[in-house]
């Protein structure tokens, strides 16, 4: 059972059709990291499979929509680490790693959050986009993320400068490779999860909540373990 914490928040309210921010096929972000449970069903609507292989969600305003799914939903990127941002001295690994990510989920807007950028403000890391990793993963090596505990006296440092650059999915994305882990559920809800996006209307998702005239307005945010099945009351 999830467990969620009700409060009063009170946001700005823009238009119903949002302005999204427009990012370069390479450039930088952020990257933070949340758990996904095993066969779970993201706000994109890709398959319980698809958990099983790299994916992260997208911060809201490049995801492109502030509910179920948007263009962001099914692109992938390959995602390098070059440093971390909180500590300071800042930790740059002496080695490289990388790994190549399927957009499944939204990381909601709201506050100062990592997710938070809006077009013309950037995150407090100074980036419009945030990659939220799924991780742990199956797919992902436990020490995937590098550290020096003698240093700084803990393994996790939570946000990492990353370089990311579009990838095609079919050729670089490992849940390419599996027939179960392509597509979205067929269960009768909102969802769209295209197997290799380029940007084209004919192979990426609109914008949900600009097509059923879902708004960011005023009213009660919900904190929850849960993952983000309400993240547009966030918006």
């Amino acid at each position: 059972m999830w467990f969620s914490l009700v409060f009063l928040a009170f946001f700005s309210s823009p238009s119903l059709a949002a302005e999204w921010i427009e990012y370069p096929a390479d450039g930088t972000a952020t990257l933070t990291h949340y758990t996904l449970p095993d066969g779970y069903i993201a706000s994109c609507g890709c398959t319980g499979a698809s958990t099983r292989y790299p994916t992260a969600a997208m911060s809201q305003y490049a995801f492109g929509s502030s509910t179920a799914y948007g263009p962001g939903c099914g692109r992938c990127f390959k995602i390098t680490l070059l440093d971390t941002y909180l500590p300071d001295p800042p930790f740059i690994p002496n080695v490289t790693k990388s790994v190549v990510i399927k957009v499944t989920d939204l990381c909601p807007a709201g506050g100062n959050g990592w997710c938070s950028a809006k077009p013309g403000k950037p995150n407090q890391g100074g980036q419009y986009i945030n990659f939220d990793l799924a991780w742990p993963s199956p797919s992902i090596p436990d020490d995937f993320f590098p550290s020096n505990a003698a240093l700084y006296g803990f393994t996790d440092f939570g946000v990492w400068n990353v370089s990311y650059q579009s990838v095609d999915c079919l050729e670089s994305w490992a849940g390419a490779k599996s027939a179960a882990a392509l597509g979205s559920v067929d269960d009768g809800s909102s969802v769209c999860c295209p197997a290799n996006p380029t940007g084209s209307p004919n192979d990426t998702c609109p914008s949900f909540s600009d097509d059923n005239g879902i708004p960011c307005v005023p009213r009660l945010s919900v904190i929850s373990l849960a993952p983000r099945t309400n993240s547009w009351l966030n918006c």
